[in-house]
């Protein structure tokens, strides 16, 4: 018989059996007996069926009876009405006469279901095809069962087809279902039914596809603009069966990775520094899916950096450069006393050039830098070095007996300045304190020489300005007035008034002690003296013959 057999409920089950004995006991007539979870008469087991007598237990009153001819040691016995108490194991006896009676020790266990049987194969992945069975018992001669799919119809290329299966003794009714498995069918439902003619009966069984396949990213963040210092969310979710290991990265750096379905990065106060290309890396064992957003931090300016402040020769070339970093790029502009020199708009860089620098190209530069998010400005010089400019501002002013000259000369360095007589072969500077008093202011020195006596028809005066990049000389234009006429420069008009006054007294106390020469003198506030070719102190001018201390020669 056989070790195993199945049936539903409320069905019938035939059990094949046959039996042996030694052919010298050659007995008349054969008896059998079925006996329930013993094999022991002693044990007193439920009879199930005794060819003898229809004496058998309760619970197999009408139910069972035997297809096999024992004489034929055809022992196949049917049971119906089949309730779940009926399970268990079934033995049969063989009872020849007399002495020879015998209880074979295989058994078959007998198995009373309610729901068929659906084999999956080990793994379901998605594109590949796959069946189910639905395997149904089939031990009852007088009922077929009949096998139905349950919510299969939109399986992508689904295919039924029915066969019949024996294993040891037994028979099964196998229905098998083809299809090609996607993502969208993991965790569905699918059923086998099965029912018999003629009857009420209805078996089901539910199998949940788990349908293995590798990730999807199904939502994340889209590249986005944020201001620095704003919070910053990014969210990855990923469709994959089984989970994935989840990663966040900023280029080629891991920032945060999970075994999960779903994988949040917070970025708090955002700064410049992360700003680029984030991704999602998704991994299983089937595959992996990545997902790239650009972030791009918006920041204001950075302040200007410029090439340093410089000090230039007056027509060398020169390239000021202005540069910083902002996003969005900014708007880069050089001013120079609130006039705009140069701009340039949506670049991190400035180039100011100069073919060829002046003297007016001196002085002190903005550099402003500006987007929508803020501005940032750097101040810096251009100091040019230059030759002497005399200035529009010198004259000589002539009154009856006073000749006062200016010679106003612009220059970098600081310019020496000299007054030149040719018709008198006379030089007097700066360093000749008691005829000459010169104030700076920015890169204009002044000096004021003061004359004092009748003004020579062939008298000119050159103004003389020199410093390491040359020399520039200017005869000096006579202005004629009927009254004394005072040069100023700035504040040094006070000064110049008392160093006149001193010349005054001066020329009267000569002018009493050498009665016979008429002389024209000159006198400042300060001292030592400085004529062209050599240097004389005040006791070297009293042994001049030609020269005195307050006084030059004239006609």
């Amino acid at each position: 018989m056989p070790e195993n057999i199945a049936a539903f409920e409320g069905t019938c089950v035939v059990i094949p059996c046959r039996f042996n004995y030694p052919e010298e006991l050659r007995p008349s007539v054969v008896h059998g007996i079925w006996y329930f979870n013993s094999p022991y008469p002693k044990n007193y087991p439920p009879v199930v069926y005794k060819s003898r007598t229809n004496i058998v237990h309760e619970s197999y009153l009408g139910r069972t009876r035997l297809l096999g001819e024992l004489n034929a040691r055809n022992c196949t016995l049917q049971i119906t009405r089949l309730s779940p108490e009926l399970t268990g194991k079934y033995y049969f006896r063989g009872d020849l006469g007399g002495y020879n009676q015998y209880t074979y020790s295989e058994h078959c266990n007998l198995e009373i279901i309610n729901k068929p049987t659906i084999v999956t194969p080990p793994e379901v992945l998605e594109g590949s095809e796959v069946e189910l069975r639905c395997v149904v018992p089939d031990n009852c001669p007088e009922m077929k069962p009949i096998i139905s799919w349950t919510n299969h119809e939109d399986l992508a290329e689904y295919s039924v087809y029915g066969q019949v299966e024996e294993e040891g003794s037994t028979w099964a009714l196998i229905s098998t279902l083809k299809f090609l498995p996607s993502r969208e069918n993991n965790h569905r439902e699918v059923g086998c039914k099965v029912t018999y003619a003629n009857t009420t009966f209805e078996f089901d069984s539910v199998s949940t596809l788990d349908v293995k396949y590798i990730p999807r990213i199904v939502q994340a963040n889209s590249s986005a603009e944020v201001i620095q210092g704003s919070p910053v969310v990014l969210v990855c979710a990923v469709d994959s069966n089984p989970l994935s290991l989840i990663s966040w990265l900023r280029e080629d750096d891991v920032l945060y990775e999970e075994l999960a379905g779903s994988l949040t990065l917070h970025l708090e106060n955002v700064t410049y520094l992360q700003d680029g290309i984030y991704t999602c890396v998704a991994e299983n064992i089937y595959g992996k899916e990545n997902h790239s957003m650009a972030l791009t931090v918006m920041y204001p300016p950075w302040k200007p950096v410029v090439n340093v402040s410089m000090v230039v020769v007056e027509g060398d070339p020169v390239t000021v450069l202005c540069s910083t970093q902002s996003n969005p790029e900014p708007i880069i502009t050089i001013f120079k006393e609130m006039k705009v020199m140069k701009t340039v708009v949506y670049s991190n860089q400035l180039a100011l050039e100069f073919s060829s620098v002046t003297h007016e190209d001196d002085g002190e530069y903005w550099c402003i830098a500006e987007n929508q998010f803020g501005q940032r400005g750097t101040a810096f010089n251009l100091t040019v070095e230059f030759a002497p400019l005399v200035l529009p501002e010198s004259k000589c002013t002539a009154a009856r007996d006073t000749v006062q000259c200016i010679c106003a000369a612009k220059s970098n360095p600081e310019a020496v300045i000299t007054f030149k007589l040719p018709t008198r072969n006379v030089t007097v500077n700066e360093t000749d304190r008691e005829f000459v008093y010169s104030q700076k202011t920015g890169y204009t020195i002044t000096s004021i020489l003061t004359l004092r006596g009748e003004v020579d028809s062939q008298l000119y005066i050159v103004c003389s300005a020199r410093n390491l990049y040359g020399t520039k000389d200017q005869q000096l234009q006579f202005h004629h007035s009927n009254s004394l006429m005072w040069a100023k420069v700035g504040p040094v008009g006070a000064v110049v008034a008392f160093a006149i006054l001193i010349a005054v007294v001066c020329y009267v106390s000569q002018t009493r002690k050498k009665k016979n020469m008429n002389e024209s003198f000159m006198q400042t506030e300060n001292p030592p003296v400085i004529y062209s070719g050599d240097y004389r102190t005040p006791g070297n001018l009293e042994k001049s013959e030609s020269k005195e201390i307050c006084s030059l020669e004239s006609h």
